[in-house]
């Protein structure tokens, strides 16, 4: 059970839930970090007390410092420090909550320290997942998935004695709020539109991913890391209402479901309570007046997103990191309203024909595609 956190990504949505666990639970905060957000971080270190705050927004972190002149929080600027932050030696478990490939570098650096790595940043595994296991395995460090869909699976399979057992993983997807459009409605689609999510409140980037289904694509790359299975043991449903928040088949035909309200205070809850169940304050799921549970199949063609990242995933090796890099740079792109929603999954295939994959990459070679598919997303 965690005593002590770190939590890259601080001020986000899923860094602001952990806050709220972490009071509830009397859990001390060592390091915080967030990318500019001054204001938020500045309550939030005068609540807490951290000994670490990091603003990768340097001239954002010099504004910082001068605000958090009468606190003992040391603050430092720059991506480097999320390193630093994750390392800090009195904290047992670091919540990676940062959006992006900036999760990486922080994440293997807090493996190779032991941290257990309450895992919110799905680019760490859909870029370098190999890497990333392999040094938990060697390190002996636990990675505990706090996304809702990983956080049911990881609990689904507690019980399980042989992971050989596990015949596939169903990833539940609410469909975002296009779900039902064709391929030619989609494309009319507004940058408003597609941040208006219907059933969780997240951040600009994810909410966007959410809308094209290449959240769902990354998280189905992210389970074929997380549990080493091929891309025909991990499918996708359509569930509108998010109450079964993911469900595992096994060999004998028996599926395991996770159900719970749509609160990520529960799956961050259990990511620092592993392998305990502890007290959750929060109103439990009423099966007497939740809605009538249903499932269809997602529409690759309407949103091409889910198709591109599971051909990734065939492709292995530094395919995922493309496809990644490509879709953040995107991504940006489109909520900077230069882009149409349509360009998305255009950008992310030609960024995937056109930069070479290396088989069996090292960091490098991991970090090089990143680089290289922003820059064809770019021209």
């Amino acid at each position: 059970m965690s005593k002590t956190i770190s939590i890259l990504g601080s001020t986000g949505s899923i860094g602001r839930q952990t806050l709220d666990v972490a009071e509830q639970m009397g859990l001390r905060v060592a390091a915080l970090t967030a990318h500019a957000s001054v204001e938020r971080m500045e309550e939030q270190v005068r609540q807490f007390k951290p000994r670490i705050a990091v603003l990768t927004d340097e001239a954002a972190a010099k504004d910082l410092a001068v605000r958090l002149a009468d606190t003992d929080t040391k603050v430092l600027g720059g991506f480097d420090a999320l390193v630093e932050a994750a390392t800090v030696p009195e904290a047992d478990t670091v919540v990676t909550a940062v959006v992006g490939m900036v999760g990486l570098k922080p994440t293997l650096a807090a493996i190779k320290e032991k941290k257990r790595i309450a895992l919110a940043n799905k680019e760490t595994l859909v870029c370098a997942g190999e890497l990333v296991m392999d040094a938990a395995d060697a390190a002996g460090a636990e990675i505990v998935p706090v996304d809702s869909e990983h956080s049911a699976i990881f609990q689904c399979v507690q019980g399980c004695a042989d992971r050989r057992e596990i015949k596939r993983l169903i990833l539940t997807c609410s469909g975002g709020p296009f779900y039902g459009m064709t391929y030619d409605e989609v494309g009319k689609m507004t940058k408003a539109d597609a941040l208006r999510h219907p059933n969780w409140k997240m951040g600009p980037k994810i909410t966007v991913d959410c809308a094209t289904l290449m959240n769902k694509g990354l998280e189905v790359i992210e389970a074929m890391r997380l549990y080493r299975l091929t891309l025909e043991q991990v499918s996708v449903v359509i569930h509108r209402q998010s109450i079964v928040h993911s469900l595992v088949e096994y060999r004998d035909g028996a599926v395991l479901a996770q159900l719970g309200t749509p609160d990520m205070r529960l799956p961050i809850r259990y990511a620092m309570t592993y392998p305990e169940r502890g007290v959750n304050p929060a109103e439990p799921l009423d099966l007497l007046t939740c809605p009538p549970l249903t499932f269809a199949a997602p529409d690759r063609e309407a949103f091409p997103c889910l198709r591109l990242a599971e051909e990734a995933a065939t492709e292995g090796g530094t395919a995922c990191a493309i496809l990644n890099g490509a879709n953040e740079e995107a991504v940006r792109l489109f909520l900077a309203d230069k882009i149409g929603f349509h360009d998305i999954p255009r950008l992310v295939a030609r960024a995937r024909a056109t930069v070479p994959v290396v088989q069996s990459p090292a960091l490098e070679d991991i970090l090089e595609a990143d680089r290289a598919a922003r820059e064809s997303v770019l021209r």
